[in-house]
């Protein structure tokens, strides 16, 4: 993943803008990261990836000009994070219900 990719992709929300939230804002709940642009506020997908992303963030923040090895190291494939994406979509849609079966963040590649 770059730092401009959508980490939220029901509000456009970029990994690099939460990631500058959380190390700013010390952010320490991931529920707090709502309040950046409604992350984790729409359809539930990156939930689970906001939450390991505020506790890595947490343990170790990047400095603005690491961001990008930071991420590589540390996020999912493009991919692969956007076809979960339409696949938690198509469930949601189908009245699975996504608190049940939420998406798991896949390793680094």
């Amino acid at each position: 993943m770059q730092p401009d990719d959508e980490l939220c992709l029901c509000f456009h929300v970029s990994w690099r803008k939460v990631i500058n939230y959380v190390r700013v804002e010390k952010v320490t709940r991931p529920s707090q990261v709502s309040q950046c642009f409604g992350a984790g506020t729409g359809c539930g997908w990156c939930r689970p990836f906001l939450n390991r992303l505020v506790q890595q963030v947490g343990e170790d923040p990047p400095s603005p000009n690491e961001i990008q090895a930071w991420l590589e190291s540390r996020s999912p494939r493009k991919d692969r994070y956007q076809s979960g994406r339409e696949s938690h979509k198509n469930n949601t849609k189908s009245g699975a219900n996504s608190d049940e079966n939420p998406p798991k963040p896949d390793s680094p590649p």
